[in-house]
């Protein structure tokens, strides 16, 4: 079935089925419905390459991102494809796994085959690999990505206002001896999360010395810096987790060795993961609105494609103290 078909089915010209089903304006709202009920009874779809050669577009997002695992890429995939599908974008996903190999070898293959790019690199040190890599005249907006210098869209959490934060409510909850479970070193995300945990402990706990443990911000890091504190035989009084994931694997960890939460040790984590708030104790954590994140930066690439508009500014997302059971909040409790 094709265009022509359906041009004499309705009777009007292949011009204007063309621009029926492209939703431009200048069609009869009559003209538009009989030619859509026309094509849907005949079943026809547009020919996506034939579509691409005639507008110069695929109609195609490229997503490229560090890893595909996990509570946090599965809500940021949420938010991207519910505003791609309302704009009437496809995506074209791929994960490079921390590897800048692979990463580059992504980036390039979307080259002519997508309409613009979500990047998301949250690894220090790669400005330079990545800007080679990405094409000049192509949309793209970044997503947790610190590459000031490359004069592209992008939006962040405020990472560090948001471990600053839980820092305070662990002080004020009278807690002293506050340990922190790091992410990977390489990690823009995780530094300026340690950053905020070391700054706000000086503030709030002057002459406290930071108890630092690596993590790898899976659930296993986190399991083993618990059974770490409690293989020291020197329990804190709280532990602060650089992302759920490793909260939740310090939380296992405590309730093997019939450790109390938040009894003897309250314990929080960063992102809100949905699973978060279902654990028991339910974790007290730093919301980050991972869906919009994905969804304001898919808007704002949908806006820049087929534009010469300049970038927008940098948008930085405020996270959100969420207190729950895991730090001494009553049940369910959030604020």
């Amino acid at each position: 079935m094709t265009i022509k078909d359906v041009a004499r089915a309705a009777n009007v010209s292949v011009a204007t089925v063309s621009r029926a089903l492209n939703g431009h304006h200048n069609v009869a709202e009559a003209v538009r419905l009989r030619v859509i009920r026309v094509a849907s009874e005949l079943r026809y779809s547009p020919h996506a390459a034939a579509r691409s050669l005639s507008s110069r577009r695929t109609h195609t997002i490229g997503v490229v991102l560090p890893d595909l695992y996990g509570e946090f890429f599965s809500e940021l995939m949420r938010g991207v494809d519910q505003v791609a599908r309302e704009r009437g974008f496809h995506l074209l996903v791929s994960s490079y796994h921390g590897n800048p190999e692979e990463q580059g070898a992504a980036l390039r293959a979307m080259r002519g085959r997508v309409d613009g790019l979500l990047l998301m690199s949250p690894y220090i040190g790669d400005s330079g690999h990545l800007t080679d890599n990405l094409s000049p005249t192509q949309p793209t907006v970044l997503m947790n990505t610190h590459l000031p210098q490359a004069g592209l869209a992008s939006l962040s959490v405020d990472n560090y206002g948001g471990a600053v934060a839980m820092m305070r409510h662990l002080a004020e909850a009278g807690r002293k001896r506050i340990a922190f479970i790091a992410g990977p070193e390489d990690n823009f995300d995780a530094s300026e999360r340690r950053r905020g945990y070391i700054d706000a402990l000086a503030e709030r706990l002057p002459g406290a010395e930071p108890r630092i443990l690596p993590g790898d911000f899976n659930e296993a890091s986190g399991h083993e810096a618990g059974q770490a504190l409690i293989a020291s035989g020197q329990l804190p009084d709280a532990v602060f987790a650089a992302n759920d994931m490793m909260a939740l694997g310090c939380l296992s960890a405590f309730k093997q060795a019939g450790i109390g939460v938040p009894g003897q040790v309250a314990l929080a984590g960063f992102d809100d993961i949905p699973l978060s708030r279902y654990v028991q104790p339910s974790l007290t954590t730093v919301r980050v609105n991972i869906a919009e994140l994905g969804g304001q930066a898919m808007s704002a690439l949908s806006v820049a494609i087929g534009t010469e508009a300049a970038p927008i500014a940098p948008v930085s997302l405020r996270p959100e103290l969420i207190v729950r059971e895991s730090t001494g909040a009553g049940r369910n409790a959030e604020s």
